[in-house]
């Protein structure tokens, strides 16, 4: 059985996360320059929130919401 993860860098799911974005950095770098501030930035900007996310999500996990009713 796994141990918990300890850091959101522990995540299998963050860990796939992270090579996606490796991935698409290197996908757009074959982009033509004169995409260097419209669909390169667009794609390398949406890759970086899914770890982005997975990382505050595993933050927050942690935190007890208080509601105040």
């Amino acid at each position: 059985m796994r141990q918990p993860a300890k850091t959101f860098e522990d995540l299998i799911v963050w860990q796939k996360a992270h090579r996606f974005v490796l991935s698409v950095y290197q996908f757009t770098d074959r982009f033509s320059k004169s995409e260097i501030y419209g669909l390169t930035s667009q794609f390398r900007r949406a890759a970086i929130l899914i770890p982005a996310n997975i990382a505050e999500g595993f933050k927050k996990r942690g935190q007890q919401i208080k509601h105040d009713f």
